[in-house]
């Protein structure tokens, strides 16, 4: 065995080399953790308020009054999570929406539904007469230009109206929304629709859980 090769073996047992490359990686670990914190302290106020600004937006879009304020998330109580399991969909968020005259205006809803290629996140308003007042999409993951043309709020043969828009005004007062009897779907996007359908569903069930 060559002197070199015996020079390292020994060092591999030296303790002292062991302590030392033990401090070594101790002390760089502890700087990357360092560093790693520091660049979520600068970068997490900046996601937390664009996380913000798109919630409002997509709230402000679901409501009668362009003018509403909100209020910050409300409490989800178990009532309100088995309501939306109920229509196999689930709730994320819930705000109070206040109208320009400062009386109670219904409810913002954030929801999510099982689409055809994923999961649908959106907002639903519901107003203080648990009816429909809006459907934002906030994210999906649906096929392009077949799923999408439902989260694009494209226009219904039948009817020319939006198939997201189509749900303005609607409640539970006749029953539940149901494609093919009170919901119309896009050919081809049936799922799609389906999903969102239970995502407002879900949101009716939930604002009428609370009384």
């Amino acid at each position: 065995m060559s002197e070199q090769v015996k020079s390292k073996e020994k060092m591999k047992m030296d303790p002292k080399y062991i302590l030392v490359l033990t401090f070594t990686l101790t002390i760089t670990c502890i700087i990357v953790a360092g560093l790693l914190g520091l660049v979520n302290q600068v970068t997490e106020p900046n996601i937390t308020a664009a996380n913000k600004a798109k919630t409002v937006a997509a709230m402000s879009a679901v409501v009668a009054d362009p003018n509403s304020t909100f209020s910050e998330a409300l409490e989800i109580t178990d009532e309100m999570t088995a309501a939306a399991a109920t229509y196999k969909a689930k709730v994320t968020e819930i705000y109070q929406v206040i109208g320009s005259d400062g009386a109670d205006a219904g409810y913002a809803v954030k929801m999510a539904a099982s689409g055809s290629q994923g999961t649908i996140v959106m907002m639903v308003g519901v107003d203080a007469e648990d009816s429909v007042t809006g459907v934002s999409i906030v994210s999906h993951a649906e096929t392009s230009g077949i799923g999408t043309k439902v989260m694009n709020n494209d226009p219904l043969p039948s009817s020319g109206v939006g198939v997201l828009e189509q749900f303005v005004g609607m409640s539970h007062t006749d029953g539940d929304l149901t494609v093919g009897s009170n919901v119309d779907a896009i050919t081809g996007a049936t799922v799609s629709t389906k999903g969102v359908t239970g995502g407002v569903n879900g949101a009716l069930a939930v604002t009428a859980a609370m009384g």
